[in-house]
């Protein structure tokens, strides 16, 4: 089958046939693919352009300013034990954990197009630093879809658990202990605050454009997988194949439409009877860890242009989900997470998960002030230090 697939003429007839399955789709229900395009342009402007941009545009100037190395400095001890990777990575981590996808893997391709680490630690990076933010797990996926904050801590412990288990086992990737990584010290250079800040913007907000065009596609994608029942025909085909493991077709479809897109998977996972909870949370859990190929296409474009191999971030995305799901499923059962969950409670928390354009832009603007502040105290630092050398 491998060798099959492997014939050009073979993948040019399969990329074919689906792009033309594509286009009548799109000429027998422009209604829906429209209106499906239309709720995947209203996410990227009320949610994820106020939320991504801001975050953009600090790990970008970060890098640009060459704030990682006094970063790193600091934490050496503790990334290069646990990690293998030099202390300004840990720029890339924190980063990933709190800016949420796909602005882990942005600033560690930009760590190693500046010089900063080498391709070995960036490829490491890129294994366990994407990550789901907490606003979205904490927020969406457990408020808003789950109807319990609590379940949205168990989510967001159980995530951040597996990213660090992954970082930990690549570790291994391609390490050996007579060399040391070589860092490119040469290509980082002292760059001028307002150079750096124009540049910044301008590279965020072309990153932004990239991952609001994935958006807007998958969603339409999904949608249009729907109503021609394909999605569901896949999902018959896999609860019959997997039926002795209790996998059911809703399960099946739920999986489906998380591997294809973060958002709507989660939301197929809303309500639900309270006997499937450990199941729901597992399911979930895999969702946030896998992140769907709409994410993975937008990172792999970012990875395309550095030169980096993008197989450490695919086997770390799959690493990442399934162990995600071991980890809520044997967490939820220890805490005995319960969800009172009503109909009229449902109504408040999806309210709540789709937050409009201001009440979004009031909490970034919010973050990106208190980590402006710690910005402009290191900058200040630099120039002090600077000024006394």
């Amino acid at each position: 089958m491998t060798r099959i697939l492997k014939n050009r003429w073979v993948t040019d007839l399969i990329i074919g046939l689906m792009l033309a399955i594509a286009a009548l789709g799109l000429v027998f229900a422009p209604k829906t693919t429209a209106e499906a395009a239309r709720e995947g342009l209203y996410i990227c402007i009320d949610i994820l352009i106020p939320s991504l941009f801001p975050f953009f545009v600090i790990s970008t100037l970060t890098v640009e300013l060459g704030l990682t190395r006094y970063i790193g400095k600091a934490l050496e001890p503790a990334m290069r034990p646990l990690f293998r990777v030099g202390g300004s990575c840990a720029a890339a981590v924190v980063l990933g954990f709190v800016g949420g996808y796909p602005v882990g893997a942005k600033c560690a391709i930009s760590l190693y197009e500046k010089g900063q680490c080498s391709k070995e630690e960036a490829e490491r990076l890129l294994a366990f630093c994407n990550n789901s933010g907490p606003a979205f797990i904490l927020g969406a996926a457990g408020v808003g879809i789950l109807g319990s904050s609590r379940a949205g801590w168990v989510l967001y412990l159980t995530h951040t658990a597996a990213s660090i288990t992954v970082g930990l086992l690549f570790r291994f990737y391609k390490y050996k202990k007579t060399a040391q990584p070589a860092v490119r010290e040469k290509a980082v250079g002292i760059v001028p605050f307002s150079e750096a800040f124009v540049k910044s913007v301008k590279s965020s907000f072309a990153s932004v454009f990239y991952i609001s065009s994935f958006v807007i596609f998958f969603t339409a994608a999904v949608r249009l997988l729907y109503t021609s029942g394909a999605l569901p025909a896949a999902a018959d085909a896999i609860s019959w194949l997997l039926s002795p493991l209790g996998v059911t077709q809703e399960g099946a479809q739920n999986i489906l439409t998380g591997l294809i897109e973060l958002t709507s998977g989660l939301f197929t996972l809303q309500g639900g009877a309270a006997s499937q909870l450990a199941g729901r949370m597992a399911m979930a859990a895999f969702i946030l860890g896998w992140a769907g190929l709409s994410v993975h296409c937008q990172v792999l474009s970012f990875i395309g242009q550095s030169g980096l191999s993008s197989r450490t971030y695919i086997w770390g995305k799959v690493l990442h989900a399934c162990i995600s799901a071991v980890y809520a499923f044997l967490l939820t059962g220890l805490t005995g997470l319960e969800l009172p969950f009503t109909e009229t409670m449902a109504e408040q928390m999806e309210d709540m998960a789709r937050l409009q354009f201001w009440d979004t832009l009031s909490v970034t603007v919010t973050t990106v002030i208190a980590l402006g502040l710690l910005l402009l105290l290191i900058t200040g630092a630099r120039l002090w230090r600077r000024g006394r050398g």
